[in-house]
């Protein structure tokens, strides 16, 4: 059975668009497939400062995925902070890693095309350098096959395997080479703007928004000024939404809504009942779980000893390669 490895950065909480692009498509296949699910909370060092921010983000998004229905029989489900084995084969993957191949990083380039003046570094922390590392550590220390990503990140994969390869010729075959799981079909759910949603523009839907803010939200979907029967429902952000929250069948249902001429209020009510009925009962776990963060705590408490193991057991064997054992 291919293993699967998906790390979420602890920035904050999880918006509506997360859930549908990342957080459902992976607890689905968690339920069919060996899964590594691990919150990134050294990666979120790099786009903020703020130990309460992140402190409380670990415990959201460690209880929105135990919220939405994430198989923890079938999932090792973990903090990288508490792996230290990943920080040590950062440094080891570190060592061996050509400086060029970090300079051709998406992310370096965009921050040195963004710094004005002659030193386009002077903007560029090391952690935003070296990230690129950091991931292929916590992707090699598992041997994991498959690493659900978005376009956006197929070059991180890629720079993974190039360090695997190298380091498979340096010191002998240890590593597989992952491949990315790029999902073309995977939901995408724009932002109220009916552009990509995002925090940083405001235009974002609380995964965990009561009813109340939930409907009013909603009801911030930008639609256009078509009259009723004039609609044309696959070029609406409202009909996006409503692909991503209802069946096949279900849709010809909604196409007959927008054909028929049903108004933007009622379609947007519509839609409320929709995804508030999806999202009820999860809303109501999610929120046991935040006045209970023992109990979070436990069960990633539970997850990380299994994944020690795994981390213990192949660090000693790369540990081996590289030369550094008993002597």
């Amino acid at each position: 059975m291919s293993s699967v490895l998906t790390g979420i950065t602890t920035n904050g909480s999880p918006h509506l668009g997360n859930y549908v692009g990342a957080m459902r498509p992976a607890i689905e296949l968690s339920k069919k497939s060996k899964s590594f699910i691990f919150l990134a909370d050294y990666h979120s060092l790099i786009k903020q400062q703020d130990p309460k921010l992140t402190h409380q983000s670990t415990l959201s998004i460690a209880a929105a995925w135990i919220a939405c229905g994430l198989d923890l029989k079938n999932t090792i489900f973990y903090r990288q902070s508490s792996i230290p084995q990943i920080m040590e084969l950062n440094w080891i993957l570190t060592s061996i890693t050509p400086k060029g191949l970090m300079n051709r990083a998406h992310a370096y380039k965009a921050m040195q095309d963004a710094t004005s003046g002659k030193d386009k570094d002077k903007n560029v922390q090391m952690g935003l350098f070296n990230y690129p590392i950091l991931m292929s550590s916590d992707i090699l220390l598992f041997n994991a096959d498959l690493i659900p990503v978005g376009s956006d990140q197929k070059q991180h994969i890629e720079m993974t395997r190039d360090i695997a390869n190298k380091f498979n010729l340096t010191y002998g075959n240890f590593f597989n080479l992952p491949e990315p799981m790029i999902d073309e079909t995977t939901s995408f759910l724009p932002g109220l703007d009916g552009l990509k949603m995002s925090k940083s523009y405001l235009n974002y839907i609380d995964l965990f928004s009561n009813e109340k803010k939930l409907q009013k939200q909603i009801n911030q979907i930008k639609t256009d000024s078509l009259e009723p029967g004039e609609k044309k429902p696959k070029d609406s952000t409202l009909y996006k939404y409503f692909n991503c929250f209802v069946s096949d069948k279900e849709i010809e249902k909604i196409d007959s809504y927008f054909n028929e001429g049903m108004g933007w209020g009622d379609l947007k009510k519509e839609l409320f009942i929709i995804i508030n009925n999806e999202l009820a009962p999860v809303r109501d776990k999610y929120f046991d779980l935040m006045n209970n963060p023992t109990k979070v705590e436990k069960l990633l408490v539970h997850g990380e000893s299994k994944a020690q193991k795994i981390a213990s057991k192949n660090l000693e064997k790369i540990r081996t390669l590289v030369g550094i054992r008993s002597l």
